[in-house]
């Protein structure tokens, strides 16, 4: 079949050329007749007939889009979501790129308040809209920067029947109309809308809300129910008898018994806003805020004077500036002659403070030097000093760059994504 002007042709596919037409780009013609080499659309122009080849552009997420995604897995701290669309861009329908098809969206990006688990406020097959925050090494994105930002669809787990919004009791958002299931999602405003907007129904999510009692019992504090399949966690709502194996697993965690998991070790510290002492199931970092129950409370509710404040950014900053001084400093050093040995470096650099460690970047195949290296100080002081008396100086002849080391944000390996 000879193809004309406006059909689509492949790479072979014969072309008919009416007579006064000449061959233009992406067409071969010869005694025997004429062929496309190239994928595209005939179009004639001026006595020419040729391929148009261009394509649209990838559609690839980019920071700040607001996509459209459906839940794809529910982890203990992340909901897994698929890009469906990305909202107000010239061919977001179009499928997205396969290895930028899914993004994570960690717990603390659902919505400004405590939650445990994913699985507290997401479920998967959710319908939701969010950001992309980020792109590297994994796509991920948040969903309470604004209102519009949420779940906009969700199904009731115990029958199948469209979810609808609900305030008639609190941390309950969302009630099934045909049976007694009850839930909670962090809503957008488009709930029940989808695309369009609805009311303002945000405070449904009561941010920054203590949660109230008969809620917190059912909170996934040990995840989200992890003794449920994904598919058995849409036949069950949140209230389900709690099989007998997991209940007492459970009970031997809670004891420290044998075989389960001990008990969160409680680190004692210091509440940086009022002095008393307290505990945290972390360990404290030097010169951030670790607060007590109390002065939690206080400051969420805006009751903190400006004084304890400024008192509590003193003992910070003074924290701070203790813990940088004991931890030391990474000098980076460029421009290294690959001849240069680490023996030779610490030589060099000992002379001006005590060193912990360095380290030439050698290539793992062939051991040869990257021309590149890394010195710690053991103090920060002598580090910065270090920097002013040996930077743009010679080793074997080569100038050489010292500066301090930061850590590079946009390191790390990109993991495969997940089916």
């Amino acid at each position: 079949m000879t193809a004309d002007v406006g059909d689509f042709v492949t790479p072979g596919s014969s072309v008919s050329m009416p007579d006064g037409t000449e061959a233009g780009h992406g067409i071969h013609s010869d005694s025997s007749g004429s062929v496309a080499v190239v994928s595209g659309t005939l179009v004639h122009s001026g006595g020419t007939i040729s391929v148009d080849s261009s394509r649209p552009s990838v559609n690839s997420p980019q920071i700040d889009d607001v996509i459209i995604a459906v839940v794809n897995r529910i982890n203990p701290k992340t909901a897994e979501v698929r890009v469906l669309h990305i909202e107000d861009k010239e061919g977001g329908h179009r499928d997205v790129p396969a290895e930028e098809l899914f993004a994570d969206i960690y717990v603390t990006n659902f919505v400004d308040r405590f939650l445990p688990s994913a699985g507290d406020a997401m479920r998967k097959r959710d319908i939701v809209r969010a950001r992309i925050t980020e792109l590297e090494p994994m796509m991920k994105a948040t969903t309470r920067d604004s209102p519009e930002l949420g779940v906009l669809h969700a199904i009731c787990p115990q029958c199948g029947l469209n979810l609808e919004s609900s305030n008639k009791t609190p941390d309950f958002n969302v009630a099934c109309s045909r049976c007694d299931y009850t839930g909670y999602r962090v809503l957008s405003n488009g709930f029940g809308h989808g695309h369009s907007l609805g009311e303002d129904i945000q405070n449904l999510n009561r941010p920054g809300s203590r949660w109230s009692t008969e809620a917190e019992a059912m909170l996934g504090h040990d995840g989200a129910r992890p003794y449920l399949s994904p598919v058995a966690d849409h036949r069950r709502g949140m209230s389900h008898e709690i099989p007998e194996s997991i209940r007492r697993q459970r009970a031997a965690q809670a004891g420290g018994g044998r075989g389960g998991r001990p008990r969160k070790e409680m680190h004692p510290t210091t509440c940086t806003l009022c002095g008393t002492k307290t505990e945290v199931p972390f360990k404290p970092t030097p010169g951030k805020p670790i607060r007590c129950r109390d002065c939690m409370d206080k400051v969420k509710e805006g009751k903190a004077t400006k004084e304890e404040l400024a008192k509590e950014r003193e003992t910070l900053l003074a924290a701070r500036s203790k813990a940088e001084e004991s931890m030391g400093v990474k000098l980076f050093v460029g421009g290294l002659s690959y001849d240069a040995t680490e023996d030779e470096l610490r030589e060099i650099f000992s002379a001006h403070g005590e060193l912990k460690e360095t380290h030439i970047a050698t290539d793992k195949e062939t051991g040869r030097s990257k021309g590149f290296a890394f010195v710690t100080f053991s103090n920060k002081k002598e580090g910065m000093a270090a920097i002013k008396k040996l930077n743009e100086t010679e080793i074997h002849s080569r100038k050489i760059t010292v500066q301090e080391s930061k850590p590079n944000p946009s390191r790390g390996r990109r993991h495969p994504r997940r089916n």
